[in-house]
């Protein structure tokens, strides 16, 4: 596993979340004890966490306790790495929802928006596409720029299902035949 450990700062109310992203995973490993201390006004977080995960499994939901990851991630106070609950980006989510806190209210409001954008995208997906240019724009991006981005998207998407039609399947395979047309 490839990992880059990365901050969010400015998604809680400028706490910082630490998290790792798994490349052979393709996905983003996120610190609990951080999220419960921006999501929280307790004293010990780590405590409040253990607490949370007792309730869980009493109640017969420990299904993101079980989902935990141990990493290693820097200590804030220290600097010295050690093992770490984490949980993917969606055990982290499901994490936001159950923790009772008002401070989570606006994150379970931004879900739930989120959520219905997506389900307006599922019968309209020019939604979908003008977010994306949008997205973009504010990135800084030129139309030009964005206009290849999205042509370079359809082009490669065409290539890998001409690739699938020829008996392409694993990704290792894509990936390989992806780095010969980069090299050339």
């Amino acid at each position: 596993m490839k990992n880059k450990l990365k901050t969010i700062v400015g998604l809680f109310e400028e706490k910082e979340i630490r998290s790792i992203w798994d490349s052979e995973k393709e996905d983003y490993y996120f610190s609990v004890v951080d999220v419960i201390s921006a999501l929280t006004d307790s004293n010990n977080p780590r405590n409040y966490w253990n607490m949370l995960k007792k309730r869980m499994t009493e109640e017969e939901q420990s299904e993101l306790s079980t989902k935990c990851v141990q990493l290693k991630m820097k200590s804030k106070k220290d600097g010295k790495s050690y093992s770490t609950d984490t949980l993917n980006t969606k055990g982290i989510l499901r994490l936001i929802e159950s923790v009772p806190s008002p401070k989570a209210e606006p994150f379970k409001m931004w879900l739930a928006n989120l959520g219905s954008e997506r389900i307006d995208e599922v019968f309209d997906p020019e939604i979908a596409i003008k977010r994306a240019i949008n997205y973009y724009r504010k990135r800084g991006y030129s139309d030009s720029w964005i206009e290849s981005r999205l042509k370079g998207i359809l082009t490669r998407n065409k290539l890998t299902d001409v690739w699938k039609e020829g008996g392409i399947s694993k990704e290792y395979e894509y990936a390989t035949l992806t780095n010969e047309i980069y090299k050339e």
